[in-house]
Protein backbone atom coordinates (compact mmCIF):
# COMPACT_ATOMS: atom_id res chain seq x y z
CA UNK A 1 0.00 0.00 0.00
CA UNK A 2 1.33 3.42 -0.95
CA UNK A 3 1.62 6.13 1.69
CA UNK A 4 1.42 9.91 1.58
CA UNK A 5 2.17 12.76 3.97
CA UNK A 6 -0.87 14.86 4.86
CA UNK A 7 -0.57 18.58 4.43
CA UNK A 8 2.64 20.33 5.34
CA UNK A 9 4.39 18.01 7.74
CA UNK A 10 1.38 15.99 8.86
CA UNK A 11 1.24 12.25 9.46
CA UNK A 12 2.20 9.69 6.84
CA UNK A 13 -0.91 7.66 6.03
CA UNK A 14 -1.89 4.86 3.69
CA UNK A 15 -3.47 5.99 0.43
CA UNK A 16 -6.56 4.00 1.42
CA UNK A 17 -7.97 4.30 4.92
CA UNK A 18 -10.65 2.56 6.94
CA UNK A 19 -13.73 4.52 7.94
CA UNK A 20 -15.52 3.02 10.94
CA UNK A 21 -18.94 4.65 11.07
CA UNK A 22 -20.66 1.26 10.55
CA UNK A 23 -19.07 -0.25 13.67
CA UNK A 24 -21.59 -0.66 16.45
CA UNK A 25 -24.71 -0.42 14.27
CA UNK A 26 -24.38 -2.47 11.08
CA UNK A 27 -21.20 -4.19 12.24
CA UNK A 28 -20.97 -6.15 15.50
CA UNK A 29 -17.78 -5.86 17.59
CA UNK A 30 -16.41 -9.26 16.55
CA UNK A 31 -16.85 -8.42 12.86
CA UNK A 32 -15.34 -4.98 13.43
CA UNK A 33 -12.28 -6.66 14.96
CA UNK A 34 -11.95 -8.85 11.85
CA UNK A 35 -12.15 -5.84 9.52
CA UNK A 36 -9.59 -3.93 11.59
CA UNK A 37 -7.26 -6.94 11.56
CA UNK A 38 -7.63 -7.15 7.80
CA UNK A 39 -6.77 -3.47 7.47
CA UNK A 40 -3.41 -3.93 9.14
CA UNK A 41 -2.77 -7.17 7.23
CA UNK A 42 -3.19 -5.30 3.95
CA UNK A 43 -1.12 -2.27 4.87
CA UNK A 44 -3.95 0.12 5.69
CA UNK A 45 -2.72 2.34 8.50
CA UNK A 46 -5.24 5.22 8.56
CA UNK A 47 -8.23 4.41 10.79
CA UNK A 48 -10.87 7.13 11.04
CA UNK A 49 -13.63 7.45 13.62
CA UNK A 50 -15.73 10.11 15.39
CA UNK A 51 -17.32 10.60 18.78
CA UNK A 52 -20.81 10.61 17.23
CA UNK A 53 -20.34 7.30 15.37
CA UNK A 54 -21.97 4.96 14.43
CA UNK A 55 -24.24 6.39 11.75
CA UNK A 56 -27.16 6.90 11.70
CA UNK A 57 -26.58 8.86 14.88
CA UNK A 58 -28.71 7.79 17.83
CA UNK A 59 -28.65 8.53 21.53
CA UNK A 60 -28.35 4.81 22.28
CA UNK A 61 -25.24 4.31 20.14
CA UNK A 62 -23.43 7.64 20.61
CA UNK A 63 -19.66 7.00 21.08
CA UNK A 64 -20.03 3.21 20.55
CA UNK A 65 -17.65 3.09 17.59
CA UNK A 66 -14.78 4.64 19.53
CA UNK A 67 -15.44 2.17 22.35
CA UNK A 68 -15.13 -0.76 19.93
CA UNK A 69 -11.88 0.64 18.57
CA UNK A 70 -10.53 1.02 22.08
CA UNK A 71 -11.40 -2.59 22.86
CA UNK A 72 -9.59 -3.68 19.68
CA UNK A 73 -6.47 -1.74 20.59
CA UNK A 74 -6.55 -3.30 24.06
CA UNK A 75 -6.86 -6.78 22.54
CA UNK A 76 -4.15 -6.24 19.92
CA UNK A 77 -0.88 -5.22 21.56
CA UNK A 78 1.14 -3.26 19.06
CA UNK A 79 -1.79 -2.30 16.82
CA UNK A 80 -1.91 1.25 18.15
CA UNK A 81 1.72 1.83 17.15
CA UNK A 82 0.97 0.69 13.60
CA UNK A 83 -2.18 2.76 13.16
CA UNK A 84 -2.61 6.43 12.37
CA UNK A 85 -5.68 7.11 14.50
CA UNK A 86 -8.07 9.85 13.44
CA UNK A 87 -11.28 10.88 15.17
CA UNK A 88 -13.56 13.89 15.31
CA UNK A 89 -15.26 16.23 17.73
CA UNK A 90 -18.89 16.82 16.75
CA UNK A 91 -19.87 20.32 15.72
CA UNK A 92 -23.03 22.09 16.94
CA UNK A 93 -25.67 19.54 17.95
CA UNK A 94 -27.95 19.92 14.88
CA UNK A 95 -30.93 18.74 16.94
CA UNK A 96 -29.05 15.87 18.60
CA UNK A 97 -29.49 16.79 22.26
CA UNK A 98 -27.20 13.96 23.35
CA UNK A 99 -24.23 15.62 21.63
CA UNK A 100 -22.53 18.13 23.94
CA UNK A 101 -25.84 18.39 25.84
CA UNK A 102 -27.49 19.79 22.75
CA UNK A 103 -25.29 22.89 22.66
CA UNK A 104 -25.81 25.02 19.52
CA UNK A 105 -22.17 26.13 19.67
CA UNK A 106 -18.86 24.26 19.87
CA UNK A 107 -16.93 25.94 22.67
CA UNK A 108 -13.29 25.48 23.72
CA UNK A 109 -14.55 23.62 26.81
CA UNK A 110 -16.57 21.28 24.56
CA UNK A 111 -13.50 20.57 22.43
CA UNK A 112 -11.35 19.79 25.47
CA UNK A 113 -13.99 17.56 27.09
CA UNK A 114 -14.72 15.73 23.83
CA UNK A 115 -11.04 15.01 23.29
CA UNK A 116 -10.68 13.60 26.79
CA UNK A 117 -13.72 11.41 26.23
CA UNK A 118 -12.34 10.10 22.94
CA UNK A 119 -8.97 9.34 24.54
CA UNK A 120 -10.67 7.30 27.27
CA UNK A 121 -12.86 5.34 24.87
CA UNK A 122 -10.04 4.74 22.40
CA UNK A 123 -7.72 3.66 25.23
CA UNK A 124 -4.88 5.75 23.92
CA UNK A 125 -2.71 8.58 25.20
CA UNK A 126 -2.79 10.56 21.97
CA UNK A 127 -4.97 11.06 18.89
CA UNK A 128 -2.92 11.37 15.72
CA UNK A 129 -5.44 13.46 13.75
CA UNK A 130 -8.22 15.32 15.55
CA UNK A 131 -10.85 16.84 13.28
CA UNK A 132 -13.85 19.14 13.64
CA UNK A 133 -16.66 16.98 12.24
CA UNK A 134 -18.68 19.82 10.73
CA UNK A 135 -18.33 23.62 10.80
CA UNK A 136 -19.19 25.58 13.90
CA UNK A 137 -21.04 28.29 12.04
CA UNK A 138 -23.96 28.81 9.68
CA UNK A 139 -23.06 26.90 6.52
CA UNK A 140 -24.98 24.67 4.08
CA UNK A 141 -24.01 21.00 4.48
CA UNK A 142 -25.29 17.41 4.46
CA UNK A 143 -27.61 18.03 1.52
CA UNK A 144 -28.32 21.73 1.98
CA UNK A 145 -27.31 23.68 -1.10
CA UNK A 146 -27.51 27.40 -0.36
CA UNK A 147 -25.91 29.71 2.17
CA UNK A 148 -28.50 31.84 4.00
CA UNK A 149 -26.98 34.85 5.79
CA UNK A 150 -30.23 35.34 7.70
CA UNK A 151 -29.25 32.27 9.78
CA UNK A 152 -26.00 33.82 10.98
CA UNK A 153 -25.55 34.24 14.73
CA UNK A 154 -22.74 34.21 17.26
CA UNK A 155 -20.55 31.12 17.29
CA UNK A 156 -17.21 30.41 18.91
CA UNK A 157 -14.75 31.97 16.49
CA UNK A 158 -12.33 30.06 14.31
CA UNK A 159 -9.54 31.71 16.31
CA UNK A 160 -10.90 30.30 19.57
CA UNK A 161 -11.47 26.88 18.03
CA UNK A 162 -7.88 26.81 16.82
CA UNK A 163 -6.63 28.02 20.18
CA UNK A 164 -8.43 25.12 21.89
CA UNK A 165 -7.05 22.61 19.38
CA UNK A 166 -3.55 24.05 19.72
CA UNK A 167 -3.80 23.61 23.50
CA UNK A 168 -4.54 19.91 22.97
CA UNK A 169 -1.39 19.61 20.84
CA UNK A 170 0.65 21.44 23.48
CA UNK A 171 -0.70 19.05 26.11
CA UNK A 172 0.39 16.03 24.08
CA UNK A 173 -3.16 14.78 23.58
CA UNK A 174 -3.30 15.43 19.82
CA UNK A 175 -0.57 15.39 17.18
CA UNK A 176 -2.23 17.07 14.17
CA UNK A 177 -5.58 18.69 13.43
CA UNK A 178 -7.98 18.68 10.51
CA UNK A 179 -11.44 19.69 9.34
CA UNK A 180 -14.39 17.82 7.90
CA UNK A 181 -17.37 18.81 5.73
CA UNK A 182 -15.68 22.17 5.25
CA UNK A 183 -16.09 24.86 2.58
CA UNK A 184 -13.45 26.79 0.60
CA UNK A 185 -13.98 29.90 2.72
CA UNK A 186 -13.80 27.89 5.95
CA UNK A 187 -10.54 26.21 4.98
CA UNK A 188 -8.96 29.49 3.87
CA UNK A 189 -9.98 31.18 7.11
CA UNK A 190 -8.63 28.37 9.30
CA UNK A 191 -5.29 28.63 7.49
CA UNK A 192 -5.23 32.43 7.58
CA UNK A 193 -6.01 32.63 11.30
CA UNK A 194 -3.49 29.93 12.18
CA UNK A 195 -0.70 31.68 10.29
CA UNK A 196 -1.62 35.11 11.62
CA UNK A 197 -1.64 34.02 15.26
CA UNK A 198 0.92 31.25 15.39
CA UNK A 199 -1.67 28.54 16.02
CA UNK A 200 -1.78 24.94 14.82
CA UNK A 201 -2.35 24.60 11.09
CA UNK A 202 -4.81 22.05 9.71
CA UNK A 203 -3.27 19.31 7.59
CA UNK A 204 -6.41 17.82 6.06
CA UNK A 205 -10.05 18.25 5.16
CA UNK A 206 -12.33 15.20 5.13
CA UNK A 207 -15.17 15.72 2.66
CA UNK A 208 -17.35 13.54 0.48
CA UNK A 209 -15.77 12.87 -2.91
CA UNK A 210 -17.50 10.47 -5.26
CA UNK A 211 -18.91 10.35 -8.78
CA UNK A 212 -22.32 11.49 -7.51
CA UNK A 213 -20.83 14.30 -5.41
CA UNK A 214 -17.81 16.14 -6.79
CA UNK A 215 -18.52 19.39 -4.98
CA UNK A 216 -14.84 19.45 -3.98
CA UNK A 217 -14.12 20.28 -7.64
CA UNK A 218 -16.10 23.52 -7.30
CA UNK A 219 -13.37 25.53 -5.57
CA UNK A 220 -12.33 23.55 -2.51
CA UNK A 221 -9.74 21.74 -4.63
CA UNK A 222 -7.99 25.00 -5.49
CA UNK A 223 -8.12 26.20 -1.89
CA UNK A 224 -6.60 22.95 -0.62
CA UNK A 225 -3.91 22.85 -3.30
CA UNK A 226 -2.75 26.41 -2.71
CA UNK A 227 -2.89 26.07 1.09
CA UNK A 228 -1.03 22.76 1.15
CA UNK A 229 -3.89 20.88 2.83
CA UNK A 230 -4.79 17.29 1.91
CA UNK A 231 -8.16 15.77 1.05
CA UNK A 232 -9.43 12.69 2.86
CA UNK A 233 -12.24 11.49 0.60
CA UNK A 234 -15.21 9.82 2.27
CA UNK A 235 -18.17 7.97 0.73
CA UNK A 236 -16.32 7.11 -2.52
CA UNK A 237 -19.16 4.69 -3.35
CA UNK A 238 -21.90 7.22 -2.55
CA UNK A 239 -23.34 5.21 0.36
CA UNK A 240 -23.42 2.12 -1.83
CA UNK A 241 -25.28 3.71 -4.74
CA UNK A 242 -22.18 3.22 -6.91
CA UNK A 243 -21.91 -0.47 -6.06
CA UNK A 244 -24.81 -1.29 -8.39
CA UNK A 245 -26.89 -2.94 -5.69
CA UNK A 246 -29.63 -0.32 -5.87
CA UNK A 247 -29.84 -0.18 -9.67
CA UNK A 248 -32.92 -2.39 -10.08
CA UNK A 249 -35.33 -1.61 -7.28
CA UNK A 250 -33.73 1.26 -5.42
CA UNK A 251 -33.13 1.09 -1.66
CA UNK A 252 -35.96 -1.39 -0.97
CA UNK A 253 -36.20 -2.03 2.81
CA UNK A 254 -37.75 -5.43 2.09
CA UNK A 255 -34.50 -6.69 0.58
CA UNK A 256 -32.27 -7.72 3.49
CA UNK A 257 -29.13 -7.94 1.36
CA UNK A 258 -29.25 -4.21 0.79
CA UNK A 259 -27.12 -1.71 2.65
CA UNK A 260 -27.74 1.23 4.92
CA UNK A 261 -30.05 3.12 2.54
CA UNK A 262 -32.43 0.17 2.62
CA UNK A 263 -32.04 -0.47 6.32
CA UNK A 264 -32.46 3.06 7.67
CA UNK A 265 -35.37 5.26 6.62
CA UNK A 266 -33.58 8.35 7.95
CA UNK A 267 -30.77 7.77 5.47
CA UNK A 268 -33.08 7.24 2.50
CA UNK A 269 -34.38 10.75 3.15
CA UNK A 270 -30.90 12.24 2.93
CA UNK A 271 -28.77 13.28 -0.04
CA UNK A 272 -27.61 9.76 -0.93
CA UNK A 273 -31.15 8.41 -1.10
CA UNK A 274 -32.56 11.10 -3.38
CA UNK A 275 -34.16 9.88 -6.58
CA UNK A 276 -31.79 12.03 -8.61
CA UNK A 277 -28.76 10.56 -6.80
CA UNK A 278 -29.93 7.02 -7.50
CA UNK A 279 -30.60 7.91 -11.14
CA UNK A 280 -27.13 9.42 -11.50
CA UNK A 281 -25.54 6.35 -9.93
CA UNK A 282 -27.31 4.13 -12.47
CA UNK A 283 -25.78 6.20 -15.27
CA UNK A 284 -22.28 5.80 -13.89
CA UNK A 285 -22.79 2.11 -13.11
CA UNK A 286 -23.95 1.49 -16.68
CA UNK A 287 -20.85 3.24 -17.99
CA UNK A 288 -18.65 1.02 -15.82
CA UNK A 289 -20.22 -2.12 -17.24
CA UNK A 290 -19.86 -0.81 -20.79
CA UNK A 291 -16.16 -0.26 -20.07
CA UNK A 292 -15.75 -3.82 -18.83
CA UNK A 293 -15.46 -2.81 -15.17
CA UNK A 294 -17.59 -3.42 -12.12
CA UNK A 295 -19.31 -0.29 -10.78
CA UNK A 296 -17.25 -0.57 -7.60
CA UNK A 297 -13.95 -0.73 -9.47
CA UNK A 298 -14.73 2.26 -11.70
CA UNK A 299 -16.04 4.44 -8.89
CA UNK A 300 -13.07 3.71 -6.67
CA UNK A 301 -10.53 4.02 -9.47
CA UNK A 302 -11.89 7.50 -10.20
CA UNK A 303 -11.26 8.56 -6.59
CA UNK A 304 -8.05 6.59 -6.00
CA UNK A 305 -6.30 8.11 -9.01
CA UNK A 306 -7.63 11.66 -8.66
CA UNK A 307 -4.91 14.26 -8.03
CA UNK A 308 -7.12 15.94 -5.43
CA UNK A 309 -7.26 12.91 -3.12
CA UNK A 310 -4.55 12.07 -0.60
CA UNK A 311 -6.35 9.12 1.00
CA UNK A 312 -9.71 7.47 0.40
CA UNK A 313 -11.76 6.28 3.38
CA UNK A 314 -13.65 3.02 2.88
CA UNK A 315 -16.71 2.25 4.99
CA UNK A 316 -17.53 -1.46 4.85
CA UNK A 317 -19.52 -4.06 6.73
CA UNK A 318 -17.57 -7.23 5.84
CA UNK A 319 -14.02 -8.31 5.11
CA UNK A 320 -15.17 -9.42 1.66
CA UNK A 321 -16.36 -5.88 0.86
CA UNK A 322 -13.11 -4.47 2.18
CA UNK A 323 -11.05 -6.83 0.04
CA UNK A 324 -13.06 -5.96 -3.07
CA UNK A 325 -12.46 -2.27 -2.50
CA UNK A 326 -8.76 -2.71 -1.76
CA UNK A 327 -8.34 -4.92 -4.82
CA UNK A 328 -9.53 -2.02 -6.98
CA UNK A 329 -6.31 -0.17 -6.11
CA UNK A 330 -4.11 0.05 -9.18
CA UNK A 331 -7.00 0.26 -11.63
CA UNK A 332 -6.64 3.09 -14.13
CA UNK A 333 -9.40 4.57 -16.26
CA UNK A 334 -8.89 5.30 -19.93
CA UNK A 335 -9.11 8.86 -21.23
CA UNK A 336 -12.35 7.88 -22.97
CA UNK A 337 -13.96 6.65 -19.76
CA UNK A 338 -12.84 9.76 -17.89
CA UNK A 339 -14.27 11.96 -20.63
CA UNK A 340 -17.58 10.12 -20.49
CA UNK A 341 -17.65 10.51 -16.71
CA UNK A 342 -17.23 14.25 -17.13
CA UNK A 343 -19.95 14.29 -19.80
CA UNK A 344 -22.38 12.75 -17.32
CA UNK A 345 -21.40 15.24 -14.64
CA UNK A 346 -21.89 18.21 -16.95
CA UNK A 347 -25.43 16.98 -17.52
CA UNK A 348 -26.45 16.08 -13.96
CA UNK A 349 -23.89 17.87 -11.77
CA UNK A 350 -23.69 16.69 -8.12
CA UNK A 351 -27.00 15.25 -6.94
CA UNK A 352 -25.39 13.71 -3.85
CA UNK A 353 -24.11 17.08 -2.62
Amino acid sequence: MEHVTLGRGGPEVSRVGLGTMTFGEQVAPADAFAILDRALERGVTLIDSAEMYPVPARRETFTRTETILGEWFAARPGARRRAVLATKVAGPSRGMDWVHNGAPDLTPADIAAACDGSLRRLRTDVIDLYQIHWPNRNVPMFGALYFDPAKDRDFTSIHDQLHALSALIAAGKVRWIGLSNETPWGLAEFVRVAEAHGLARVVSVQNAYTLVNRAVDNGLDEAMHRAGVSLLAYSPLGFGTLSGKYDDAGPDPQRPQMGRLARFASMRAQRWGRAETLAAARRYNALAREAGLTPVRMALAFVYTNWRVASTLLGVTTCAQFDECLDAWGTTLTPDVLARIDDIRREIRDPGQ
